[in-house]
């Protein structure tokens, strides 16, 4: 009997020590609880906070109030856009050629060309137009020989740098990713175009990112001097089609593939008016 009494001690001193160790378990896992409880309670506090904020705002914005301030909003905005890009004009001032050493801001065809307008304004001769004074002849860019004019190619090249850092700031402050990306170099820059330099083994792969790792940029020279013609004039087309994306952006219909002067001049005049601010 004294011996299984003292078993019976043991047994019971074992069970007494076991559970207090589970009841230190259980009070671990209690506080572990309420501290994520509480974590929890003060991220539903926040939600309802954000949520309350939330409706809030999407009642004030559905309100005659909320409109009338979203609309207000975008008139500074384009406000502050517009004044931006009439600084791009007075840098790089587009006019018209009027007489031999005359020149006069081309107010004439200040008509509208919005998308859906059937009367489209007239587009001016290229020839006719200069930016900084300097005339874009494209002459030379679709056949050059030996008695081209070096001037008049420096010239070209000097104009056609000088759009398309008009171009790369507009883009900028209308907040547009260009279709083809400009680098900047003066008489010396370059457009970039993505689909000229895609593998044609890589158009059979279903992987997007191995696709857009087999992508290179292929630059064209906006210059003539020790310069292909054929990727030259490529290069002033992709430049004018991004005169046309950013034209497409505002709403205003483009004057044509070869008219890169009066595209710029189109754009400037389009932002310029009192119809951009209240679109």
């Amino acid at each position: 009997m004294r011996e299984r009494l003292e078993a019976r001690k043991v047994v019971m001193a074992n069970m007494s020590t076991r559970c207090k160790v589970a009841t230190e378990d259980a009070k671990k896992q209690e506080e572990m609880l309420s501290t994520e409880v509480r974590s929890l309670l003060v991220a539903g506090t926040s939600l309802s906070v954000a949520r309350k904020r939330l409706q809030e705002a999407n009642r004030l914005l559905t309100e005659e109030r909320g409109c009338v301030k979203l609309k207000n909003v975008q008139r500074k905005l384009r406000a502050r856009q517009q004044y931006m890009i009439s600084q791009v004009s007075l840098l790089y001032p587009v006019k018209i050629l009027v007489g031999p050493a005359q020149e006069q801001e081309l107010e004439s065809y200040s008509s509208s060309s919005r998308l859906g307008n059937p009367s489209a304004s007239k587009p001016v001769n290229q020839g006719s137009l200069t930016i900084l004074g300097l005339n874009l002849t494209l002459l030379p860019f679709t056949k050059m020989s030996f008695f081209t004019d070096k001037k008049e190619v420096q010239r070209s090249a000097t104009a056609l740098g000088s759009v398309a850092h008009a171009v790369s700031l507009i883009a900028s402050y209308l907040q547009v990713p260009l279709r083809y990306p400009l680098r900047l170099g003066g008489s010396r820059s370059y457009i970039n175009d993505h689909a000229s330099s895609i593998d044609p083994a890589s158009s059979d792969l279903s992987l997007d990112t191995t696709l857009s790792a087999n992508v290179k940029l292929a630059e064209f020279p906006l210059f003539l001097e020790g310069q292909d013609t054929t990727r030259a004039a490529y290069a002033v087309f992709l430049l004018n089609k991004d005169i046309e994306q950013l034209l497409n952006f505002i709403g205003v219909k483009s004057l044509g593939p070869r008219h890169v002067l009066a595209n710029l001049k189109e754009l400037l005049r389009s932002v310029q008016s009192s119809e951009y601010i209240d679109t």
